[in-house]
């Protein structure tokens, strides 16, 4: 049986619970094993569970299973979800990540409900958050500054985002000047056909020259369901995981 096909109403939430359960426990088994083949602390790698296309009831039953984090590409689902989730979970800390590429017009609604944005990639999306982010603190929508992470595109393909590695420490700056953004780190998506090692491994070095920047950009987002392990060998401080622990979509 599938994921999805367990996802059905007929099995109920206490299937697709357990189903969770066990894919939630095979992502942390693989985490830690890499972790500690890579001679580093499990500890220090997160796990952010995308969810896009699936259900605000997966959502909960996360939340149910420990899990706080979530990552969301488009931001009209991500707000559905992330209200619904309210009523389904009252008391949920959850914070919610856009992972997708962001239009700017979206900059307005997303400020209200998303804790942060992983897809920063140019000048003026940052301009556009920035702006975004301070009318929802002056409007009391929220209570601090939006959390973001530079994109870094390592192929220069189109149609995927993210900003060239010679430019990333220029749009690092100007996160950086924002009132209402914070620099929390950099994230990419391997190219489609690389070695996801070698990916990783440029990664690593452009992260690297971004941290002595700013000290405080610590995060390193990078690898998959597929590549997680190649990621965290080279550094990733957190992996985003959909299809290994929610499903094929």
């Amino acid at each position: 049986m599938t994921a999805r096909e367990a996802a059905e109403p007929a099995t109920g939430d206490t299937a697709r619970r357990e189903v969770l359960r066990r894919a939630l426990e095979d992502v942390r088994a693989r985490i830690d094993a890499a972790a500690r083949a890579a001679g580093r602390d499990p500890a220090e790698v997160g796990l952010l569970a995308v969810t896009k296309t699936w259900p605000a009831s997966d959502v909960a039953l996360l939340v149910d299973l420990g899990l706080a984090e979530f990552g969301e590409n488009k931001e009209q689902e991500g707000a559905a979800k992330a209200a619904e989730l309210t009523t389904l979970r009252p008391d949920a800390a959850a914070r919610w990540r856009i992972v997708g590429r962001l239009q700017r017009n979206k900059a307005r609604s997303l400020a209200r409900w998303a804790h942060a944005v992983d897809s920063v990639d140019s000048p003026r999306l940052v301009d556009a958050l920035d702006r975004a982010a301070g009318s929802a603190r002056e409007a009391g929508e929220r209570s601090g500054p939006l959390h973001v992470l530079v994109q870094v595109s390592l192929d220069g393909a189109e149609g995927r985002g993210g900003v060239g590695v010679d430019d990333v420490e220029g749009l690092a700056e100007r996160v950086e000047r924002c009132a209402h953004l914070s620099l929390d780190g950099v994230m990419t998506v391997a190219p489609r056909d690389a070695d996801p090692a070698e990916a990783f491994g440029t990664f690593a070095v452009v992260a690297d020259r971004v941290r002595r920047s700013f000290p405080q950009a610590t995060t390193l987002s990078a690898g998959m369901s597929g590549d997680l392990e190649a990621a965290i060998e080279h550094g990733s401080t957190c992996v985003r995981v959909g299809t290994a622990l929610l499903g094929a979509r």
